[in-house]
């Protein structure tokens, strides 16, 4: 029993439980969150600002992967439609240049505007290409690293709500007279401390890497855009 161990024992023996107790806690609060059953109102309202700028950090996520995919598709038609245009552009210049006729002419004229009109399409992946290696960068470092501190803070919240639950139980039985319980109350009030400061840090940190994630988005788009912008101004200068 404790009653028989040397201090230094007793010491370990109950730091051995108190660790299991916050893993306890904590698995207690992941159960919460997976299986959706209602927490705290308050506890959740005081991460309402967190919780919003995690939702523009899923939607950053979410839109950067649809433009990917969109991209791709744009430049495989972009192709497919530059090669009919232009095969069918040679198709009439080889007609056209056996026929001597008006009619051969016009169709000599059509076949060149369209093999021009392929050229001028195909102009376009250049820029489309850059916009893809640039979104996908973004995607692989900007957009990873804020996922990891994300991560690291959805740890630390499991961690600080969990202890908020330990601190719940032990007060519905806490006895002030009672000096194991006060102590007890003590080391689970300084677990609460301990677990709210980690969790503020990484909170703040969320926050301020959305917002500068959400910044550098718009920057980049707006800078890469710009080449696409006029080569798509040269199209249709061409078209009119």
């Amino acid at each position: 029993t404790l009653g028989h161990l040397d201090p230094l024992d007793r010491s370990q023996d109950s730091s051995v439980v108190n660790k299991f107790q916050q893993k306890y806690w904590k698995t207690k609060q992941t159960f919460i969150r997976v299986t959706g059953k209602k927490e705290d109102e308050h506890v959740v309202a005081s991460d309402a600002n967190l919780d919003a700028k995690l939702e523009v950090f899923h939607s950053i996520q979410k839109t950067c992967m649809e433009l990917l995919k969109v991209i791709e598709q744009y430049q495989r038609r972009i192709c497919l439609l530059s090669q009919e245009e232009n095969d069918l552009g040679r198709f009439l210049r080889s007609q056209g240049s056996q026929d001597k006729s008006r009619a051969g002419k016009i169709m000599q004229a059509s076949g060149k505007a369209l093999c021009f009109s392929s050229q001028q399409r195909m102009a376009l992946r250049m820029p489309l290409c850059r916009l893809y290696q640039e979104v996908e960068t973004f995607r692989y470092r900007a957009i990873s690293d804020t996922w990891l501190t994300v991560s690291r803070m959805e740890q630390s919240r499991t961690e600080y709500r969990g202890a908020l639950l330990w601190m719940k139980d032990v007060s519905q039985e806490l006895d002030p007279d009672t000096q194991k319980q006060m102590e007890k109350f003590r080391k689970v009030q300084a677990q609460v401390r301990s677990t709210k400061a980690s969790f503020d840090k990484l909170k703040n940190d969320v926050c301020q890497k959305v917002d500068l994630l959400g910044a550098s988005r718009c920057n980049l788009l707006s800078h890469v855009l710009t080449t696409y912008q006029v080569s798509v101004s040269c199209s249709h200068l061409f078209y009119t």
